[in-house]
């Protein structure tokens, strides 16, 4: 089996939730870190999802802040990583390895 450290995801999330990240057939991936960063002058809420569940609900990242989450989330083949914010401005950075 081959560990790959990566980049799950980078971008922006939307007010519409959005598949950041699709595992792979035959991988599993460990997700590892998240960080959110918020580019506006107001509070703004992300929610993020692995394999459908919240491990982030409306959590609010301040004006110009940044929310970092460091865990150990394994996720099957073909499950998602979804993101989605109460307004534009919030940018996502995922980490994690893939096993295949």
């Amino acid at each position: 089996m081959a560990n790959i450290v990566k980049k799950l995801a980078r971008g922006a999330i939307t007010a519409s939730e959005v598949t950041q990240y699709t595992v792979p057939s035959s991988t599993t991936t460990v997700v590892t870190n998240i960080v959110i960063t918020n580019t506006t002058a107001a509070a703004v809420t992300a929610t993020v999802k692995l394999a459908g569940v919240d491990v982030i609900s409306a959590a609010a990242v301040s004006a110009n802040g940044i929310l970092a989450i460091d865990l150990k989330q394994v996720l099957d083949a073909t499950e998602t990583i979804s993101a989605l914010a109460s307004a534009v401005g919030l940018r996502l950075h995922i980490s994690g390895m893939e096993i295949a």
